[in-house]
């Protein structure tokens, strides 16, 4: 059995496994923030998507570069895939935000700094997305997508430092800008690092699956040819 193949048997059990110890962690363990009260455990599939937003983001950068480089079908359709589960984990950070953001600072959108870059970041692949789709399957349409996926990327370096270099409302838990951190409390950090890799471990099956979709979809097409 091949390495590929054990691996996409053991990710969804070790999705499983994780997400359930994330869920128990965030809603039976961690302690509730003392300012923001229940709200505040959204925070950690927040920034736990936001996480795997990103991997997903720079496995598009880099699969596009070697896409560049040598013209792999693989590295097109790994390329693909973490564009589509980029886009989706972007999404779940621009939904569960506001749901974070309304009761703490009373309104549901405010455009501070590292919302916009997260919303233009979103922009950015979901464009990509709509020229893979619309494009056709012309050799050029992919590597403008594959550039646009490389440039893209720049962004994400942006948002990670947008909330000490720029000034606005959103919150730095993790390392607070005067100094320390704002999970004080052990479990925080416990409940965050389990979230984490139980959304890049569902982000990596996601992918995977989609990868292998795409793969069997071109054999498809190219039986198809050879039948007439």
């Amino acid at each position: 059995m091949s390495s590929a193949t054990e691996m996409r048997r053991l990710l969804p059990a070790a999705t499983c496994v994780t997400m359930l110890a994330a869920l128990w962690l965030v809603f039976m363990v961690v302690p509730t923030e003392r300012e923001m009260g229940i709200v505040q455990r959204i925070f950690y599939f927040h920034v736990a998507s936001a996480w795997m937003a990103f991997i997903g983001f720079f496995l598009v950068a880099g699969a596009s570069a070697v896409y560049l480089w040598n013209g792999s079908a693989g590295a097109d359709r790994i390329a693909a895939a973490s564009a589509e589960v980029g886009v989706l984990f972007c999404s779940l950070v621009l939904v569960t935000g506001p749901i974070w953001a309304r009761p703490v600072w009373g309104v549901w959108w405010t455009w501070d700094p590292r919302l916009t870059m997260t919303v233009i970041l979103w922009a950015i692949y979901a464009s990509y997305l709509m020229l893979r789709a619309f494009g056709g399957e012309d050799d050029a349409v992919r590597r403008y997508a594959a550039v646009l996926g490389i440039v893209g990327v720049l962004d994400v370096p942006i948002i990670m430092v947008s909330v000490r270099l720029l000034r606005g409302m959103h919150p730095a838990v993790i390392a607070r800008n005067e100094g320390g951190s704002g999970l004080v409390d052990p479990s925080m950090r416990w409940a965050l690092a389990v979230s984490g890799l139980a959304f890049v471990l569902l982000g990596a099956w996601l992918i995977a699956l989609r990868a292998r979709t795409a793969r069997l979809a071109d054999e498809l097409a190219m039986l198809r040819e050879e039948t007439g």
